[in-house]
């Protein structure tokens, strides 16, 4: 749920909660001060407190009534008292004189101080408020009539409403408190849970931020979340794991460029101190003939030579380290590329006792995507470590071109020493030597196979290896395929 629902839900429930909760509240308080006090007669559409005043007020006009029409009846004592019990619920009460003396004063009158009410009456002609003798009744209305004897009577309806304003004040001062505390609870435990859900979570990112800044990037941020703030902690836990890569790869990177001038001052020294020892040898007088200053010059020109091509290879695999060595690709058919190498290869004076086999040539053009400087890089990369670990006096070197479905895979295999299994996952590493031991007489600058990994890589390919210890290594690299050159493609379009 966003917090954008969970806030419009939130707001909504501070509306519905409160009124529910009130009208809960409202019901049992009606209950509590009216339910018992009055009958639970109901007209429809009047409040109970105005039923009950009208069913007083009809009470005083049917006393009324009787005294204009029949005046003799309110002589009878039963009548009166009958009268005077339905009028006590209400809070009703009267008062009946005849020629200023009083005949019948209801119950709720008797200590009443009854002559003060009736002189009040009698200074004005319409009285309306009398002296309470209970603080807060008063005169409803006075009526004169004349008995049958033409004496002269009188009738003061006195209404008390004390109790049901009193209780009216306390009923409202409940229901307003009531509200208030609705209001303030409600609202209070509704934004304390929205806050928590919101603020825990901003909490742990704090925390998160926290460690991050002291340097522990190990704890991972998992908030649980399907909202925006769970969005948010998605985007920090990917931020802390790009960080955490970005600096365990800086680590490595300088480790490895530790390494990289380690093995770059090794060994560019092993060259440096042969040409050394030779200039020194002629210098002192030790290549005192003219065959051992040409010994001498050859060594100094091996030297030089294993220099160079040492720091070839360097600057090249810089380049390809750092992403600035351009490719040229263009459709190369791989079949006829192999063949033409394989016979250039077998022409070079260093292949004379090597035996070389191509297999897969043959059939309809096969094309690939290829740089083919960088192409022929590659194979006489992994020629010149297949020749450093041969061993065996029958030398051969099988190159082999198979089709899958989507890439060609080019393998060069050699019936050489072969590779531990323990070196092989390390092979495709930069300056690393299965045999250490042979760079003294191989050469090797323990980049070859780097560059190889670099160049296939950078052509869309992949590269792997296989070997068995004295069988011989197997060194494969794959190129995408071009599709529809095989079978149906123009050869005329396809460079050899």
């Amino acid at each position: 749920m966003s917090i954008k629902t969970r806030l419009w839900l939130s707001y909504i429930a501070m509306i519905v909660v409160p009124v529910v909760c009130f009208g809960l509240v409202a019901s049992t308080l009606v209950a509590v001060f009216w339910g018992e006090s009055f009958p639970r007669e109901k007209a429809p559409g009047k409040p109970l407190f105005r039923q009950n005043m009208d069913r007083r007020d009809e009470l005083f006009a049917g006393v009324a009534f009787l005294a204009q029409h029949d005046a003799e009846r309110l002589l009878d004592n039963e009548l009166l008292t009958e009268t005077d019990e339905q009028l006590r619920p209400f809070g009703g009460a009267f008062i009946l004189a005849k020629e200023g003396a009083v005949l019948f004063a209801s119950s709720s009158l008797a200590q009443a101080d009854l002559p003060k009410y009736m002189q009040s009456a009698a200074a004005e002609e319409r009285p309306r408020q009398w002296p309470p003798w209970e603080s807060s009744r008063h005169v409803a209305r006075t009526y004169a009539f004349s008995f049958a004897d033409k004496s002269q009577g009188t009738l003061y309806f006195l209404a008390d409403d004390s109790s049901l304003f009193s209780s009216g004040i306390s009923f409202f001062a409940l229901m307003i408190v009531s509200f208030l505390v609705i209001i303030g609870l409600t609202n209070g435990i509704l934004t304390y849970l929205v806050s928590k859900s919101i603020i825990r979570p901003l909490y742990a990112l704090k925390q998160a931020a926290h460690e991050i800044k002291e340097g522990h990037l190990e704890r991972p941020v998992q908030l649980g979340r399907k909202d925006e703030l769970g969005e948010l902690g998605e985007a920090f836990e990917e931020m802390r794991v790009r960080l955490y890569d970005s600096i365990r790869m800086q680590l490595q990177y300088e480790e490895s460029r530790k390494e990289l001038i380690a093995s770059i001052s090794h060994d560019l020294k092993t060259p440096i101190t042969g040409i050394k020892a030779c200039v020194e040898a002629v210098l002192d007088g030790i290549a005192d003939t003219q065959p051992k200053r040409e010994k001498y010059m050859r060594m100094i020109a091996s030297k030089s030579a294993q220099m160079d091509r040492l720091i070839d290879e360097l600057l090249l695999y810089s380049r390809l380290d750092l992403n600035r060595l351009p490719f040229h690709l263009e459709p190369v058919n791989i079949r006829a590329y192999l063949t033409d190498w394989v016979q250039a290869l077998r022409l070079e004076p260093g292949m004379s006792d090597v035996r070389l086999n191509v297999a897969g040539t043959e059939g309809g053009p096969l094309a690939v995507m290829a740089d083919r400087e960088k192409l022929h890089r590659v194979l006489m990369n992994m020629i010149d470590n297949s020749m450093k670990y041969m061993d065996k006096p029958l030398k051969q070197i099988d190159v082999r071109v198979e089709r899958t479905a989507d890439e060609v895979i080019v393998t060069i295999a050699d019936n050489g020493a072969g590779i531990a299994e323990e070196a092989m996952p390390h092979i495709f590493d930069r300056f690393y030597r299965a045999d250490p031991a042979r760079n003294t007489t191989t050469g090797g600058s323990g980049l070859g196979l780097a560059i190889v990994k670099q160049l296939v890589e950078g052509h869309g390919g992949r590269v792997w290896a296989r070997s068995e210890v004295g069988s011989g290594t197997d060194i494969c690299f794959s190129l995408p395929l071009q599709k529809g050159t095989e079978g149906g493609a123009d050869e005329a379009h396809i460079d050899r």
